[in-house]
């Protein structure tokens, strides 16, 4: 319900005129985009990622709206140092997906757009517990589907039923993600190997080494095991930061300076999560807190992100996202 109420008041600014006077409310100077994968067969992948025919258009529109697309490291230098009224965009993508690789960046090479991967020890090494990819080859493969661990069962037998149980077991398992591991049981249950989607769906690290390589990439932490941060003991955090740095410095013999939250929400990071990121040497980190950067010294170890993807994503929504429409819609509903 809330979906479609954000998509009607998104539809009523644009229709409105209102959308140049909330630009100036609540857009920033600087936005840093979140995506995950890139999916050429978007509606096979059950909606989770993002559209190629999104991702194509987004490039353009922000050429167009006068948005600059430049790294990390540029944007906050930029906005510490040059006073006039630019915009900038960063593009960043969470986890290190193959189609980053393979579709994503010869799109971002005809469009000349620096980007950051955020990559955890386990996709490459093939020892993470992408549960989230085990739920969707899950609901993929079946039309009945029973999650143990909820106690419920999913009849889904098209695919726009499929994605939306999908959505709400990964709504279930964001409200604490102590039920991650609960899911265990249901995918040894239907012979899922988790292993094997990792070979499936991230680079390996042959494949990392050559896209640290490409003149527009940066590769930035994500932990070693993808867990939520404020779940864990101080001494644990920290370990899951620097052992991912030591791992892919030495993979890419390269400084690694970056880091990324996993899950980056308020519940998954918090301050604690913001010092010891810059105890484990990193010089910037990033949530998935939706907002833009406006302040010239922004919290570098807590900098929101704007997501990009899912089964309710339109050209539409991203623009409302970008002009600072959601941030009101957000108050609107009171949520954070």
């Amino acid at each position: 319900m809330k979906q479609m109420l954000k998509r009607s008041i998104f539809q009523a600014a644009s229709w409105s005129g209102l959308t140049p006077t909330l630009r100036r409310m609540f857009a920033g100077r600087a936005a840093i985009l979140m995506f995950h994968e890139i999916q050429r067969d978007y509606r096979s992948e059950l909606m989770s990622g993002t559209s190629v025919e999104l991702f194509e258009y987004l490039l353009k529109w922000l050429r167009q709206e006068g948005w600059e697309i430049v790294d990390l490291e540029a944007c906050l230098e930029r906005l510490a140092t040059d006073p006039r009224p630019r915009r900038y965009a960063v593009l960043t993508f969470d986890d290190g997906y193959r189609d980053n690789v393979s579709t994503a960046v010869p799109i971002l090479e005809r469009n000349n757009a620096p980007f950051m991967v955020y990559v955890p020890t386990g996709a490459p090494t093939r020892t993470l517990q992408p549960w989230w990819l085990g739920l969707r080859e899950l609901f993929r493969s079946r039309d009945t589907v029973t999650i143990d661990a909820m106690g419920i069962r999913f009849c889904c037998p098209d695919l726009d039923k499929k994605a939306s149980a999908l959505r709400k077991v990964g709504e279930w398992v964001h409200e604490d993600y102590r039920r991650a591991a609960m899911l265990a049981p249901t995918f040894s249950r239907a012979g899922l190997s988790l292993s094997a989607l990792n070979d499936a769906y991230f680079l390996d690290e042959r494949e990392l080494q050559s896209l640290a390589q490409h003149p527009l990439a940066s590769i930035g932490g994500h932990t070693d095991s993808h867990p939520a941060l404020a779940y864990l003991d101080a001494l644990s955090a920290r370990s899951e930061m620097v052992a991912n740095r030591n791992y892919l410095e030495k993979l890419l013999q390269r400084p690694v300076r970056h880091f990324a939250y996993p899950y980056g929400t308020s519940g998954a990071c918090g301050p604690r999560e913001e010092h010891l990121a810059k105890e484990a040497g990193f010089s910037t980190a990033v949530t998935t807190r939706h907002g833009h950067v406006s302040d010239c010294k922004p919290n570098q170890f807590g900098l929101p992100r704007i997501g990009v993807g899912g089964q309710f994503d339109t050209r539409a929504a991203f623009e409302a996202r970008m002009n600072g429409v959601q941030s009101a819609v957000q108050m609107l509903l009171g949520r954070t």
